[in-house]
């Protein structure tokens, strides 16, 4: 099976940090920072830091794993996390050199019912967890920022 980590990448200014794909015949959507689990990985939060590093030149704190969903080949594994820093354009992550992959471009949301649903983030399932512990007030990163 293979497992993805993806993160919910919370600013000290209450956003959220995601990736705006546009690609050729396909319309606009966003994903969140992450990507594969890979066999030299040490544990799934090693996988999703080194992903933020590779897609964000980014340094994250994990608070906690948000969301699972699995299907019969996947697993995808969604985590609260706070960063300070980033910078986009020191990414090194294979795929931003890959032919035919399409643009990537980072942007903030606001971690809010209106941003969550100002774009196509995908899956949909994380949206609807999003939409939830929004109005629930249950991400509990605001008192650690």
């Amino acid at each position: 099976m293979i497992e993805r980590v993806r993160a919910v990448l919370v600013t000290r200014d209450h956003t959220m940090l995601v990736i705006r794909r546009t690609r050729p015949g396909v319309p606009e959507y966003w994903v969140l920072p992450g990507g594969g689990v890979e066999p030299t990985d040490e544990s799934r939060e090693a996988a999703l830091h080194r992903e933020i590093h590779e897609e964000i030149a980014g340094k994250a704190d994990i608070i906690r794993l948000l969301h699972t969903m699995e299907s019969d080949d996947e697993r995808q594994l969604f985590y609260l996390a706070r960063i300070a820093t980033w910078s986009f354009d020191d990414r090194t992550g294979p795929e931003f050199s890959a032919e035919g992959r399409g643009e990537y471009a980072l942007e903030e949301i606001p971690l809010t019912l209106a941003g969550i649903d100002g774009i196509d983030l995908k899956p949909e399932d994380i949206v609807h967890v999003l939409r939830g512990a929004i109005r629930a007030g249950s991400l509990g990163v605001e008192a650690s920022l």
